[in-house]
């Protein structure tokens, strides 16, 4: 059935893109927890528009890892290979420690029994200590920043070899209850990945794209909650499905669109809150039965095996009411074996199951919706399939069956592949589907300084919670000196971990020296400054502007304009006010002059005219100064963004660290190869008997002796080998080798491009005589070197076949496949290109003219009195108005405008 639900997607994402040929890609990535998926579209001919990439164990799913081991780098699937060996040097569940302080992150290490040297950095967040044992111990400290562009790195890499093109756009799917400090880190970490974040879609939005792109809204909205357990958190997302009519193309369609009304979250209950629940009970049978007050919880190797099968038991208990657990050498060589029932592990997570649906609960008691007002409550979400949690919802849903028309897995990035497609400039959706998600907190911005009264307008809430992604928002404050600017979250709601509201602090400077260079001019209005906000696609709040604004009213003397004959005797001013009706707010588009000057309003006074100055007139007018004011952001704590330098050398650092990669994958990778080869050819020589035929028995001796050596090499001194080295080797093997598989080749091939040329040569006398009765116009010397060239051919095959045949199969061969295909092919270009030879143009004689008819040709013409020229004489007309005959060489006008159509044979 899931085989038939992807096919059936498949198909219709078929449709949903444009099928333009494309060499163009963007990326979705949904980082999780524990793991990541990749999900590209990819118009490259050939290739599926939206697909999941795979790993190199062909699984549609990584583990979000990445570990060092013995001055090795080790991401995804290959970490997860040591980490029950080597817990301490394998980095898990980066996502979860991202913006958090050190105290808080060394605490969640502690209860998840994850031994990670950890120190606390410059900011107060986290830093991993790596030693690097090829380079005498060296100790490196990395963020959670550059772990995690690690990992999103490696996404990028499954990318871009899945799509065969460069793929460096990507959409990241995130948690609702992702802050600032999140947020921005995880655009920093793909930063140093090389990635290009398009956007960070929340994770419901993502579900909520891939379940509306295919449905139609037109005939009725509807509510839907999109209910997600993971590995860490759980979410309820309350999204509104309409659609509207739109003109297209002077049609009228109708065009879906969802908006996220509301979403709530529990971001310390998931799967692994179930797991560490077995972890600790059968921590505790183990201890009970190796007594002597023995506490395996204090043995980081113990505890990563323990909750490596404790996952499995996990994932078995949701298809069966008992499961086992067996682990090799738990502790001090000592097997643990037991069993446990579901019932069992109900009952240990027995208040998980009531806190499970707090987030439903509470979307529906803020949104003010009953239960039979929802249309769906779709499910995804790894750990909703726990069968207790789904007895559970569907006890509280009164529903028999629950809403899984999603991939409990695949939604999130599937859905946020949709939203990549729409916001990149190489490929666009068929089918519209509008998105409106809002920011998760309430923002709230206060201002600081001298003279400053703390007021409604020092603090103010700024992004009201859920509103819309992107925005703009603009606030002025009258003052004259420079202040600080603080960004917080309400109160009332702060992202996990978070202990101080305020999450970005910036000093805005120039106010002050702007004020006392224009406060000596006549000021129509106090001075201002104004901040410009955005809320970024991917819920960043920044300062991204600041202007200081003063108005002027000055008199000024300028020409008089529009003066008459009667105005000109003027006695007595004139004065008049003009007042621009323009809107002079700081949205409008107001145009200034060279020095950021703007003129609003003036007030005319003409004075008496004199015989010998110029007419002039005071005018007075409001101008209006901007001047940009210096921001510079001074936010602390662990929230605060690395630095542009910090940056750099992390980038260097990775850089490296991609090279080494590199070069131990392509080491890898021949000494595969070499491995390989050995074994192949070793088999062949030894198996088929063919390899008799075409070398003698000491040549063959003498090669398996050099494959052995090699062999032996391979599993001796070569286990530490260089990439050139296994290269150096391989090209020796190969060079003793390939007389013999071509000789062997040769064995085959040879015969079959005999008969296929023999073939040839006999059909081609039948070519030869159709020319004869068909294409007549043919030239006889293109025939006859035609059927010479066959002839030669001929003879050169019987020549050479018959000394193939007197030559031993030990020697070089007289006669090549190659050799033959060659030469067919060539006379097949040159058949070509007689067959190819156009039937002649037949020749039309063109009618005489008599003297008669070329006289009253010209009689006509000189007697001309309308003034018209005949079709035939095309006249000019010079400058001095005499006309010119144009004469043409080649033939009449008649005939240059209206040539022979020229005659080609059908072929």
């Amino acid at each position: 059935m899931s085989l038939l639900k992807l096919g059936l997607g498949l198909v219709l994402l078929l449709l949903l893109l444009n099928s333009i040929p494309s060499e163009s890609a963007v990326s979705s990535i949904d980082l999780g927890s524990e793991w990541i998926k990749v999900a590209v579209v990819n118009l490259k001919p050939g290739q599926t528009p939206i697909s999941i990439a795979i790993n190199e164990m062909s699984k549609r799913k990584t583990p979000a890892l990445v570990a060092f081991q013995s001055g090795t780098r080790l991401l995804g699937e290959e970490a997860l290979g040591i980490a029950a060996r080597y817990p301490d040097k394998v980095y898990s569940h980066l996502r979860d420690m991202l913006g958090k302080s050190y105290e808080k992150v060394k605490g969640f290490l502690e209860a998840m029994y994850l031994p990670y040297d950890v120190v606390k950095d410059s900011r107060g967040a986290v830093a991993f200590r790596v030693e690097d044992e090829d380079e005498g111990g060296n100790v490196g400290l990395y963020s959670v920043e550059e772990l995690l562009g690690m990992i999103l790195g490696f996404a990028g890499d499954l990318a871009e070899f899945h799509s065969k093109v460069v793929v460096k756009d990507a959409v990241v799917g995130v948690p609702a209850y992702f802050g600032q400090a999140e947020r921005r880190g995880l655009v920093q970490a793909a930063q140093l990945a090389g990635i290009n974040v398009l956007a960070l879609i929340n994770e419901h939005s993502g579900a909520a794209l891939q379940y509306g792109i295919d449905k139609d809204f037109s005939n009725g909205s509807r509510y839907v909650v999109f209910y997600d357990m993971g590995a860490s958190s759980t979410y309820a997302a309350l999204v509104y499905f309409s659609a509207y009519n739109a003109k297209e193309f002077g049609k009228t369609v109708s065009i879906n669109q969802f908006q996220v009304k509301d979403v709530r979250w529990d971001p310390e209950l998931g799967g692994q809150t179930m797991e560490s629940r077995l972890v600790e009970y059968f921590a505790d049978e183990f201890n009970k039965q190796v007594g002597n007050g023995v506490d395996v919880r204090k043995f980081p190797k113990a505890m990563a095996k323990l909750k490596k099968q404790v996952k499995r038991t996990k994932e078995i208990l949701s298809a069966n009411t008992v499961a086992p657990i067996s682990v090799e050498s738990l502790y001090d060589d000592r097997d643990f074996r037991s069993t446990i029932t579901r019932e069992k592990f109900e009952e240990l997570c027995a208040d998980l199951w009531d806190r499970s649906l707090v987030p439903l609960k509470e979307v529906l008691k803020h949104s003010g919706l009953d239960l039979d007002e929802l249309y769906a409550v779709e499910l995804i979400g790894g750990a909703t399939r726990v069968p207790k949690l789904q007895a559970k919802l569907q006890e509280f849903l009164g529903k028999n069956e629950l809403d899984k028309h999603l991939d409990a897995d695949e939604a999130v990035v599937l859905g946020s592949s949709l939203h990549a497609a729409n916001l990149s400039d190489g490929i666009k959706l068929n089918r519209k589907l509008g998105m409106i998600d809002g920011s998760s907190y309430g923002l709230v911005v206060e201002l600081d300084g001298p003279d400053l009264l703390k007021d409604e307008s020092t603090r103010q809430l700024l992004v009201p919670r859920m509103r819309k992604l992107p925005s703009k928002m603009f606030r002025s404050i009258i003052h004259t000196k420079d202040f600080e600017v603080s960004l917080s979250y309400e109160p009332d709601l702060l992202p996990p971990g978070v202990t101080s509201p305020v999450f970005a602090q910036y000093s805005v400077s120039g106010l002050a020296d702007a004020s006392e260079k224009y406060s000596s001019r006549n000021l129509s209005s106090p001075i201002k400054a104004n901040l410009h906000f955005s809320l970024s696609r991917s819920g960043i709040l920044s300062l991204d502007r600041a202007d200081a604004v003063i108005e002027i009213s000055e008199w000024v003397e300028v020409p008089k304009k529009n003066l008459t004959v009667e105005n000109t005797t003027t006695t007595s001013p004139n004065i008049t006010l003009e007042t621009d009706t323009k809107n002079t707010t700081e949205e409008s588009d107001e145009k200034s002059n060279s020095d950021g000057v703007t003129d609003n309003t003036s007030i005319n006074i003409t004075e008496e005219p004199s015989t010998t100055e110029p007419i002039t007139e005071k005018k007075l007018k409001r101008r209006t100064f901007r001047v940009p004011l210096k921001i510079l952001e001074k936010t602390v704590g662990p929230g605060m963004p690395l630095s542009e330098e910090y940056l750099a050398q992390a980038k260097r650092k990775l850089e490296e660290l991609n090279k080494k990669d590199a070069e131990r994958r392509r080491t890898a990778e021949l000494k595969n190869n070499l491995e390989g080869y050995i074994y192949s050819t070793k088999e062949k020589l030894e198996t088929t008997e063919e390899f008799e035929k075409v070398s003698t028995d000491d040549e063959r001796k003498s090669f398996i002796e050099k494959l052995d050596e090699v062999q032996e090499w391979l599993y001796t001194d070569g286990e530490d080998a260089t990439a050139k080295e296994f290269q150096e080797r391989l090209d020796s093997l190969k060079a003793f080798g390939d007389p013999i598989f071509f000789r062997y080749k040769e064995l085959s091939a040879r015969p079959t491009a005999i008969e296929l040329a023999r073939k040839y040569i006999g059909e081609l006398q039948q070519i030869v005589q159709g020319w004869e009765t068909k294409k007549p116009w043919l030239p006889k010397d293109r025939v006859d070197e035609v059927v010479s060239d066959a002839d030669k051919l001929k003879s050169w095959l019987d020549e050479k076949e018959a000394e193939q045949k007197k030559a031993s199969g030990f020697s070089t061969p007289v006669l090549t496949s190659e050799e033959i295909y060659s030469k067919v092919l060539n006379l097949q270009d040159k058949v070509a290109s007689v067959n190819r030879i156009p039937k002649p143009k037949p020749k039309i004689e063109k009618p005489k003219k008599n003297k008669t008819e070329t006289s009253g040709d010209n009689t006509n013409s000189a007697d001309s009195t309308s003034g018209e020229t005949p079709e035939k004489e095309k006249q000019t007309t010079d400058s001095d108005g005499s006309a010119e005959e144009k004469i043409n060489p080649e033939g009449s006008a008649d005939e240059k405008a209206n040539p022979e159509p020229e005659v080609h044979d059908e072929l």
